[in-house]
């Protein structure tokens, strides 16, 4: 794999963000907060999500990590695959890996929330050096395996893999009309226990919808591909090949990703264990990041 040089684009309190050129061309761009000795750790975030999203940053400066977070093609600063193609989730695993390799990584701990889970697998897979310990909280099984997508979008799904050149634009159709990041978190959440934890914690509310503002920059353009990556395309790599030790954490009370798809998720992984949190929703990321950092870092 081709190792691009970052070039940091602007700084702030909290991080740099900066870019790198792939291969094809695309822009891809990620931040990094932290102290720059610190043990690297590389955060994927939901779909619809963005590169802006820490989910807990007083853990996370505790932590004494240098957080990663990069923005999938199509989100935010990152540009869509070329010639409208669809993202598989192994080409934004290798985005990842191009960015830990820009930034000079010999190893990370690899944290996936939802649909991000799947990349830091995928990344896991390809790059087994690249991966020092995994996290995949409340990520999703196939559809196929473990029923969890609404029947009517399962029906457009269906049609969608008969022309997957189309399906991106299709998508992007589709979500035209998203509402505004503010009234969109419930993309990423749902149920009592994140509208408990929303409200103990103002700030974490404000950084979702920060994350989502951010996801929506090019328009539909980053959940048309992403939604496409894990229902319309195969995955790109197989989860029995993970030999990294694998936490699995699930939200007891998430109404979107319940904990039966930790299930199918542990029988696939080799080295994988499973922790169901009580009472806890989508937003259990939030809730536990500061002790999944201790396993990663």
């Amino acid at each position: 794999m081709t190792t691009a040089v970052p070039t940091v684009m602007t700084t702030s309190a909290t991080g740099a963000t900066s870019t790198l050129t792939a291969p094809d061309g695309r822009t891809v761009a990620f931040d990094v907060r932290g102290p720059a000795d610190g043990p690297i750790v590389l955060f994927s975030a939901a779909a619809p999500g963005s590169r802006l999203f820490d989910p807990d940053p007083r853990a996370t400066a505790q932590a004494g990590v240098r957080l990663v977070t990069l923005d999938r093609p199509g989100y935010g600063l990152s540009d869509p695959m070329p010639d409208g193609r669809p993202c598989s989730v192994a080409d934004a695993a290798d985005d990842a890996a191009r960015v830990l390799d820009a930034l000079g990584a010999s190893e990370a701990g690899l944290a996936g929330w939802s649909a991000g889970g799947r990349v830091v697998l995928a990344l896991a897979a390809r790059r087994p050096e690249l991966a020092r310990a995994v996290a995949v909280i409340a990520t999703p099984a196939p559809d196929e395996d473990v029923p969890w997508i609404p029947e009517e979008q399962r029906a457009m799904i269906s049609d969608l893999r008969r022309d997957p050149a189309s399906a991106p634009a299709a998508l992007a159709r589709v979500f035209a009309s998203l509402p505004p990041a503010e009234y969109a978190t419930g993309f990423v959440s749902g149920g009592p226990g994140d509208e408990a934890l929303l409200a103990a914690r103002p700030r974490l509310r404000a950084d979702l919808v920060d994350m989502l503002a951010e996801s929506f920059r090019q328009g539909a353009a980053g959940i048309a591909s992403d939604i496409c990556s894990y229902t319309v395309l195969p995955w790109g790599f197989d989860p029995r090949s993970v030999g990294a030790r694998t936490r699995l954490v699930y939200g007891q009370a998430d109404q979107t990703v319940g904990p039966e798809h930790a299930t199918w998720w542990a029988d696939q992984l080799p080295a994988a264990t499973v922790e169901v949190v009580p009472g806890a929703g989508h937003l259990v990321v939030s809730q536990l990041w500061g002790d999944l950092l201790n396993q990663l870092r």
